[in-house]
């Protein structure tokens, strides 16, 4: 037990700071993906409801593709792919040195792009969840369009999506682990440099999953309380009837 109290402390012969350092690597990149792909995710949904045919079917193709293709393809294709497009283009516009794409910034637009696909679904279906009476009445009102969705729309929206959106943020931390295959020094890449060194694949493997379980668990307590925050009007003037 003393030498696995010794392999994951915070001295000069354990891994404790590491772990520390892989940990918020990983709440770090999921936290930077989670607004991009949310609002990408909802710009998604809104041009799935557009008149405009070739917004629709732009749509339809991104869910399809990204929903479809699995995330750790979609990751190669962003760090190998894309760095070697830009680079190329580099060099073709004559610009000295070369252009490189980080892992946490290749992690991170990857992670955006397919957490914008599912969350799109998750949007879409509480736009539709929305009564068309809403939008009727906020133009009777007098708003704009910006402004009845900025009013009326976004915060029932919020309300209807965000269990989904919860759902979807729980999924984003454990894909996170896929960017230690790029090199990113996240939790999941600490943990295999750990046991690679010492032979203790339990031991390390079992510290990283009680750090995604310990994400999981104050993510799932804090969803649930934004959950009782949006829809604290709501309940009680549905108990008043």
């Amino acid at each position: 037990m003393e030498k696995y109290l010794t392999l994951i402390s915070f001295g000069p012969e354990g891994w404790g700071w590491a772990l520390l350092g892989g940990a918020w690597v990983t709440l770090s990149i999921a936290l930077a993906a989670l607004p991009i792909g949310l609002a990408l995710g909802l710009a998604i949904a809104l041009a799935s409801r557009s008149r405009i045919y070739l917004l629709r079917a732009f749509a339809t193709l991104y869910t399809t593709i990204f929903r479809g293709v699995p995330e750790l393809l979609t990751l190669f294709v962003i760090y190998f792919g894309i760095q070697m497009l830009l680079q190329k283009l580099w060099a073709d516009l004559g610009l000295p040195g070369s252009i490189e794409m980080s892992p946490f910034v290749a992690g991170m637009i990857a992670l955006s792009l397919v957490l914008a696909a599912f969350s799109a679904e998750v949007w879409l279906g509480a736009l539709n969840a929305i009564q068309k009476g809403q939008r009727e009445a906020a133009a009777a009102l007098g708003l704009t369009k910006p402004q009845a969705f900025r009013l009326v729309v976004f915060p029932q929206l919020i309300r209807v999506a965000l269990p989904g959106l919860g759902n979807n943020w729980l999924v984003l931390l454990k894909e996170t682990s896929l960017v230690s295959v790029i090199t990113l020094q996240d939790t999941m890449f600490i943990a295999s440099r750990a046991n690679v060194v010492t032979k203790e694949p339990f031991l390390f493997f079992g510290v990283a999953a009680l750090i995604y379980l310990a994400f999981s668990g104050l993510s799932a307590w804090g969803i649930e309380h934004l959950e009782r925050r949006a829809n604290r009007g709501f309940t009680r003037a549905g108990a008043s009837r």
